[in-house]
């Protein structure tokens, strides 16, 4: 207790212990300086008796016991010496006062070896020996006035209290991901494994533009998947990084599957290493909602700014409309042109033929009734704020390379299906992104439906550079895909990109519904986010307090971010945090981890200088291409003629042809 009993009492005890090593270096002087003392006359009888009681107490055996005893005392006193701490006093300079008082203590003795006047040699000896005690006191009471104990000094990042414990066990299953990598947990780095053992619950990648998410963790997805059979489509936005990894390793692998899979790619800029597929493949179409589905995934795709209008007229009408088209192609004659590039080229008739058209197919008459209602009261300007959207839109994808290949049908997108597996590569181009990445969209699109069905392989779905796409209810695709074994991947730079494309609410939905995260440098709100979803840990804290006489240290637990938002903001590449998910018959409970993913950087050079290139599928020139667009638009002509001929003949359908009022 620091009541002030106690202080007066250390006073004097402290007081009394530097007395007592006074009187002992004064006994010292007195005892070696006889002589002198007996000159000047300041011996007595008594004091000789309680010298020599003093020596037989064995005080003096050698010279220096008594002036170390006296500096034991000394030493004592400084122990509980108090006084004001000072940041600014030095180390150093209470050790120069140490060593010139330990160096004029002891070194006084060869003073008195000097040949000299007795009385001036023992004067000099005693102040010398009394300098070097106030100098050893000095020293003493400068150290108990520096604050020697600097808090957190050497961690002033607070590195070592943000680590915690992660999990160090292969957890590994026939769906799993497994990441070697390592940490930091106090003072020492560990070895751990991020294991992804439910990738069907949504796997978000995440990290700024070189911070390693496709070298330390797409990639590894990706040949881990393969080497354990899943089917797979890949979204390669820097075509053809990925693909490269993916075919190579279906290759390496392929043998191990039950029925062996085809390897597919898409691409628009290389017509002879791709293969042609059709989105709107009759086959997979089956109603009109997969009609409206493409019409809207298409439109959007093309027009991102749409995507945060949906329910607005002039969004919906767009839509609509192209819904009606396409359908009409899915329904005459069993499907026969029901391609994008032929819905393309319906679109562009005149409207008396086109709305004439489309009138003869019951199911859509209830979507063209108003575009026939505003065309026949002459509301020309209602009209083509409803469809000329839609067609401006559309007509930017009327290429002759984009024709090739949407027009083809070498496979289908069914990659999950037991009896033809496949492996499926699309890739865009950074250069095209609005006109390539709107089709892609279709692509996914169609393909997700297809392969989000029960009783199907497992597959994985891996989205490069995830918002430069645009895929409807990919939240519910995250959601119950898990019953069907789909695994979803979806790489993204930053959760503001993907609020710029998606919306806040739709890149809300799929940032909190995936159920793994790894994230490497992000700033802003997605490290915020991010540290708020891994929780917090309980840490140590320190604080100072100096007063006028004493200095307090105060500790403290308290719960804090394990991974506080500035340090997702500083990782380095191939640093990444995030948090996995478990399964019932696999609990992980320490799904948070920091770590350092670790790359055999020799191996996967040698195993990249060894990939064999993707091998051209069809020898192709111009003259081809042009002619499969120049047939495309007969197709259209020559449907619209017959069609047309045939509505005017049918005494049941002539009503329908569509005469415009003056």
């Amino acid at each position: 207790m620091n009541t002030g009993e106690n202080e007066q009492a250390l006073r004097k005890i402290l007081d009394m212990t530097r007395l007592i090593s006074i009187i002992l270096l004064g006994i010292h002087f007195y005892y070696y300086g006889y002589q002198v003392f007996r000159q000047i006359g300041l011996v007595s009888q008594f004091s000789d008796k309680i010298l020599e009681n003093i020596y037989k107490a064995g005080l003096f055996s050698f010279f220096h016991q008594s002036k170390l005893l006296a500096l034991l005392f000394v030493f004592i006193s400084l122990l509980g010496a108090k006084g004001r701490k000072d940041e600014k006093l030095k180390l150093k300079t209470a050790l120069i006062f140490l060593i010139a008082g330990m160096l004029f203590y002891f070194a006084s003795w060869f003073i008195l070896q000097v040949q000299y006047n007795i009385k001036i040699v023992f004067l000099l000896y005693v102040v010398t020996t009394s300098l070097g005690l106030l100098f050893i006191i000095t020293a003493g009471t400068l150290l108990t006035r520096i604050i020697r104990r600097s808090l957190n000094s050497r961690d002033i990042f607070n590195k070592e209290n943000e680590t915690f414990p992660q999990e160090e066990r292969l957890l590994e299953n026939e769906y799993s991901v497994n990441l070697p990598a390592r940490y930091y947990l106090r003072d020492k780095i560990r070895k751990n494994w991020i294991n992804i053992i439910n990738p069907f619950r949504g796997i978000l990648v995440c990290g700024s533009p070189g911070s390693g998410k496709s070298y330390f963790v797409i990639r590894h997805i990706i040949t881990q998947h393969i080497a354990k059979g899943f089917s797979m489509f890949v979204y390669d936005f820097k075509f053809d990084d990925l693909t490269k990894i993916v075919y190579n390793t279906y290759l390496k692998y392929r043998h191990l599957y039950k029925v062996m899979p085809a390897f597919y790619v898409i691409n628009f800029d290389d017509l002879t290493r791709t293969h042609r597929c059709n989105p709107l493949d009759p086959a997979s179409m089956t109603d009109i909602t997969d009609a409206a589905e493409s019409a809207r995934t298409i439109l959007l795709g093309l027009n991102r700014e749409w995507i945060k209008k949906q329910g607005d007229f002039f969004v919906e009408s767009p839509i609509n409309f192209l819904t009606a088209v396409i359908w009409y192609l899915r329904k005459f004659n069993d499907g026969e042109f029901c391609t994008l590039p032929h819905v393309i080229e319906l679109m562009q008739l005149d409207y008396k033929i086109l709305f004439t058209l489309l009138r003869s197919e019951k199911e859509i008459e209830v979507l063209i009734n108003p575009f026939v209602s505003a065309f026949l009261n002459n509301a020309s300007e209602q009209l083509e704020g409803q469809i000329a959207s839609a067609k401006i839109s559309m007509a930017r994808l009327s290429s002759p390379q984009l024709y090739y290949v949407l027009s083809g049908n070498d496979f289908t997108l069914d990659i999950n299906n037991p009896d033809a597996p496949k492996i499926v590569c699309m890739g865009n181009n950074p250069q095209k992104i609005q006109t390539y990445g709107a089709v892609l969209s279709l692509y996914i699109s169609r393909l997700i439906k297809l392969a989000n069905r029960k009783d199907k392989l497992k597959s994985s779905l891996i989205f490069d550079e995830f918002p430069t796409v645009y895929l409807n209810n990919i939240d519910s695709l995250i959601a119950t895909a898990r019953s069907n074994k789909v695994s979803t991947t979806l790489g993204i730079q930053d959760l503001s990109q993907l609020k710029k494309d998606y919306g806040r609410e739709q890149a809300d939905v799929i940032m909190n519904i995936t159920g793994n995260i790894v994230s490497g440098q992000v700033t802003g709100d997605t490290a915020k986010q991010l540290s708020e979803r891994f929780g917090k840990i309980m840490q140590e804290r320190e604080s100072l307090s100096i007063n006028s006489s004493d200095t307090s240290i105060s500790r403290s637990r308290q719960l804090e971010y394990a991974v506080p938002a500035s340090k997702i903001a500083s990782l380095s590449s191939g640093e990444f945090v995030g948090m996995t998910a478990d399964n019932p018959d696999c609990k992980i409970d320490l799904k948070t981890f920091h770590c350092e993913v670790l790359n055999d950087h020799n191996a996967l050079q040698q195993e990249t200088n060894n990939y064999r290139e993707i091998e051209p599928i069809r020898i192709l020139d111009n003259a081809q291409v042009n002619r499969n667009y120049n047939l495309i638009r007969e197709d259209i002509h020559e449907l619209s003629e017959s069609e047309m001929d045939r509505i005017s003949e049918s005494r049941d359908l002539r009503h329908l042809i569509i005469k415009k009022k003056n």
